[in-house]
């Protein structure tokens, strides 16, 4: 969209031209860049709780500009995590998908065998690992 300076009947007006400009400036910045970010947190043990978990780290991403990918809050609507071979394939997906993200942000203190092959993975591939508290404070590794 471009914006004229003269309004519609061909008169110079600054007011409106700026005005507009400012609009199309504030329209331009809401769809700006946002770096995806995979989010690591427990899904075992207190599954719903742990769920809840996830999505408000991923409300958290949201509004800090990044778009979050927790793939413990995707998979389990249709794969069986209490089966081995099902969980060794959500693992690989979940890999594959890591792969995809700009970093790694792990939440919490609590470490599953998952979120230590994530932790592992993103090493290996040299990508930004952030830790972050339950209550969402960032914190050294």
């Amino acid at each position: 969209m471009s914006v004229n300076k003269r309004n519609s009947e061909g008169y110079y007006d600054p007011t409106a031209y700026e005005a507009l400009v400012k609009i199309e400036q504030e329209a331009k910045q809401a769809h700006a860049f946002r770096p995806m970010v995979y989010i690591c947190s427990p899904l075992s043990g207190n599954i719903a709780a742990n769920q809840r978990s996830a999505r408000r780290y991923c409300r958290f991403a949201v509004e800090g500009g990044y778009i979050p990918l927790a793939p413990h809050l995707y998979f389990p609507q249709f794969m069986d995590d209490g089966s081995g071979a099902e969980r060794d394939l959500a693992l690989f997906m979940d890999l594959v998908l890591l792969s995809k993200c700009a970093e790694l942000w792990v939440f919490g203190e609590t470490i599953s065998s998952g979120m230590s092959i994530e932790i592992e993975k993103a090493r290996r591939k040299n990508q930004t690992i952030r830790w972050f508290t339950v209550n969402c404070k960032e914190v050294a590794p």
